[in-house]
């Protein structure tokens, strides 16, 4: 810490209050901001603030800080910083926060449902400069996190249009109104259609190796990802034998908020089994699997899909064995036609995902930056390199 600066603790400068507020009261269109979920309240209490304050979420993996100016209603799950010493400036504190946001994601406690405690922020170590270098490092921070912010929104929107120019190719590819390519049912072009169940027991049976099973999560769109991978034994997995997951077998979400979502299991995580939320298609030697991953995963086929899931679920959307099966599609005879469409998705596919990690490596090194400033800020190098001080 620069030698002239004082230390406090956040809780010495300022007060800092936690809501009590239930959701069940939120209302749209409310008299006082209420901090969950961009609702609105209606409500007069001590927990009501009108003055600058940091709106901490209670989450440490969400926090999100933002300023408000007015009366405010808060959330159980969230906190107000506020009535600010004079010598002290709230963006500057605001500012400091972002810098211990994985701190706080790290001291966030709970079994579950993670939070930060009033603790978490009273005790937190302040360096205290001057007001004068308070809103001088305010400044120079601003004005960086404008470049690095629009370099950043540069870098996602170059991220977009590569997704964007991947999908257009694959939506005009497999439009349902190609009327040179045979159609027939998915039914009359795989030699299974099924979805597996989870074991007696839930999570609690799950085993730290075994066998993988595949859940809804594991399951996106032209993509298998094996965070939350769950795993079996030999007995449980001899129960679902008849769901066993085979190579090139494509595996389709069929209930819930990824209904649809569809990829190819890589052989990697073979054997393996599926659970009820997901189903395996095996197609038969009329049509490639990867051609028919691609056409399912494309927007029109997706919607299709989607229409069909809204149709079977009462509660939630969800798509039947029946109505998979009695799912029509379009596609070419030729197995080289569809082979020649699969090596250009494949190619302008890989394209893609190397523009999207050039593009993201660039966007960690621009959160990188931004931490480095931070942390010269609050050691007063800052301000020495601006020469503003």
């Amino acid at each position: 810490m620069k030698k002239g600066w004082l230390k406090t603790t956040l809780g010495e400068i300022c007060e800092i209050s936690t809501g009590k507020s239930n959701t069940e009261d939120a209302i749209e269109n409310g008299s006082y901001a209420f901090f969950d979920r961009s609702k609105k309240v209606k409500t007069s209490s001590k927990y009501l603030f009108d003055c600058d304050a940091i709106i901490v979420a209670g989450e440490g993996q969400t926090f999100l800080p933002k300023f408000y100016s007015g009366k405010f209603d808060l959330h159980q799950r969230a906190y107000a910083i506020f009535n600010f010493k004079k010598n002290i400036s709230v963006h500057y504190v605001y500012k400091y926060l972002i810098h211990f946001h994985k701190y706080f994601e790290l001291v966030a406690v709970g079994a579950t449902a993670k939070s930060l405690r009033l603790r978490h922020f009273q005790d937190l170590p302040l360096p205290f400069p001057s007001l004068k270098e308070q809103e001088a490092i305010v400044e120079v921070l601003d004005k960086a996190f404008e470049e690095i912010d629009q370099a950043t929104q540069n870098a996602q929107k170059n991220i977009r249009n590569a997704k964007d120019l991947f999908e257009s190719y694959s939506n005009s590819t497999f439009s349902l109104q190609h009327g040179s390519w045979q159609k027939k049912t998915l039914n009359s072009l795989t030699t299974k259609i099924g979805s597996g169940a989870t074991p007696r027991g839930g999570n609690e049976s799950y085993k730290a190796t075994g066998l993988s099973l595949i859940r809804s999560m594991n399951v996106h769109d032209r993509s298998f990802r094996n965070r939350g991978l769950a795993y079996i034994d030999e007995e449980q997995a001899r129960k679902l034998d008849n769901v066993t997951v085979q190579s090139k077998d494509i595996l389709l979400n069929i209930t819930g908020a990824s209904v649809t979502r569809c990829c190819i299991i890589p052989d990697d995580y073979l054997p393996a089994r599926v659970n009820q939320h997901v189903s395996i298609i095996r197609p038969n030697n009329e049509i490639s699997p990867k051609f028919l991953c691609y056409l399912l995963t494309s927007n029109e086929y997706k919607s299709s899909l989607l229409k069909t899931g809204e149709e079977g679920g009462a509660t939630r959307q969800a798509i039947t064995k029946q109505q998979l099966e009695n799912f029509v599609i379009a596609f070419p005879k030729s197995l080289d036609e569809q082979e020649e469409i699969v090596q250009k998705l494949d190619e302008l596919q890989a394209e893609t995902r190397q523009l999207e990690q050039i593009y993201q490596q660039k966007i960690n090194c621009l959160e990188e930056l931004k931490q480095s400033i931070l942390q010269k800020a609050f050691s007063g190098e800052l301000l020495k390199e601006a020469s503003l001080v």
